[in-house]
C-alpha cells in the first residue's frame, strides 16, 4: 500500500508534483496559502489540511515546495508549523529554492524532533513538473544510501533524475548555481533572438540554426523566449504561468549573496540579477514567466 504523503505549496510547480504523487497511488494531505487551491485538490481526492501542523500530524513523509526562505522557516518553525506535530522518524523533503543557511537551520530543527530533513530543489521548470521529468538535487543524504532510497520512492514519481549532492544545503548550492547559468543563458537567447528578428531573420529558422550550432542551450531549444518559436510553452502563451520573473530575481539574489560571501566573481550573474530585478519590479513583467525578458528587450529603445 502506498504511503500517505503531506504536500505543502501547490503553486505552478508544486501542484503538478503533487498530482504526480496522486497518480502514482499515494494518498495526499495538502495545504497551501490559497484556500481555493486546497479545495481544488480536495475535489480531486486529496485530504485538505487547515495548516502545516495538520499535514505533519497526518503523514510521516512531507514534501514542501515554497517560494523563499522566510516561507520555509514559517511553514516549519512558525505557529501551527510542521515542527509542532512532526512524528518521530518522519522524512521532510524541501524542494524550495532557498538560502543554503536556511536549509541547514531547518534541518537542525527537524533533527531535534528525531526526524530527517533533506533539501531537494528541482530543475526542469513547469513542463518538467507536469511531465514528471524533473531533476532533484538532494542535500543531506550523502553517505546514507538507505535514506536516499527512502527519498527516491517519492522523488522518482515526480522526476527522472535524482542526484545526491552531499551534506544538507548542497542541493541548494547546486540549484543556485544552475539557476544563475539559466538566467544568463535566457538573457543571451533573448538578446540573440531580438537582434536576429530586427535583422530580418525568421525566428523559427534562426532558432533551428542555433539549436544545431554552438549556441545551443536549453533556453533556445526547449524554452525559447520568442513567442511562436515553440508552441505550448509560456512564451507562446503571453508569458503566462511558468517560472516567474520575480522568482528568478530571488534566485539570483541568493547566488549573489553566496558570491559576495565567498568572494567568487560573477559579473554576468550580477548583471542578470539587475535585469531580473527590473522585471520583478515592473508592473507589466513581475508576474510573467522569466522568458518575458525577450519582450522587455524587444520593446526597449536605445
Amino acid at each position: 500500500q502506498m504511503s500517505t504523503v503531506g504536500f505543502i505549496g501547490l503553486g505552478n510547480m508544486g501542484g503538478h508534483m503533487a498530482r504526480n504523487l496522486m497518480r502514482a497511488g499515494h494518498s495526499l494531505v495538502v495545504f497551501d496559502a490559497n484556500p481555493k487551491t486546497v479545495q481544488l485538490f480536495k475535489s480531486e481526492g486529496a485530504t485538505a489540511a487547515s495548516c502545516p501542523a495538520e499535514v505533519a500530524a497526518a503523514a510521516k513523509e512531507v514534501v514542501t515546495m515554497l517560494p523563499s526562505s522566510p516561507h520555509v522557516r514559517e511553514v516549519y518553525t512558525g505557529k501551527k508549523g510542521i515542527l509542532e506535530t512532526l512524528k518521530e522518524g518522519s522524512l521532510c523533503l524541501d524542494s524550495s529554492t532557498i538560502d543554503q543557511s536556511a536549509s541547514i537551520e531547518v534541518a537542525k530543527a527537524v533533527a531535534e524532533k528525531k526526524s530527517i530533513y533533506l533539501d531537494a530543489p528541482v530543475s526542469g521548470g513547469v513542463l518538467g513538473a507536469q511531465n514528471a521529468t524533473l531533476t532533484f538535487m538532494v542535500g543531506g543524504a550523502g553517505g546514507n544510501p538507505e535514506l536516499l532510497t527512502r527519498a527516491k520512492v517519492l522523488l522518482d514519481k515526480m522526476g527522472k533524475n535524482v542526484v545526491c549532492c552531499g551534506s544538507v544545503g548542497s542541493g541548494q548550492a547546486a540549484k543556485i548555481c544552475n539557476n544563475m547559468l539559466l538566467a544568463i543563458e535566457m538573457i543571451g537567447t533573448a538578446e540573440t533572438m531580438n537582434l536576429g528578428l530586427k535583422m530580418g531573420l525568421d525566428p523559427k529558422k534562426l532558432a533551428s540554426i542555433i539549436n544545431t550550432s554552438s549556441g545551443r542551450c536549453w533556453s533556445s531549444d526547449t524554452y525559447n523566449p520568442c513567442p511562436g518559436v515553440i508552441e505550448g510553452i509560456p512564451p507562446s502563451k503571453g508569458y503566462e504561468g511558468g517560472f516567474g520573473s520575480s522568482l528568478m530575481a530571488k534566485d539570483l539574489s541568493l547566488a549573489q549573496n553566496a558570491a559576495t560571501t565567498l568572494g567568487a566573481p560573477t559579473p554576468l550573474g550580477s548583471l542578470s540579477h539587475q535585469i531580473y530585478r527590473i522585471l520583478a519590479q515592473h508592473p507589466d513583467f513581475q508576474s510573467k514567466d522569466f522568458g518575458v525578458v525577450f519582450k522587455f528587450l524587444s520593446d526597449s529603445k536605445q
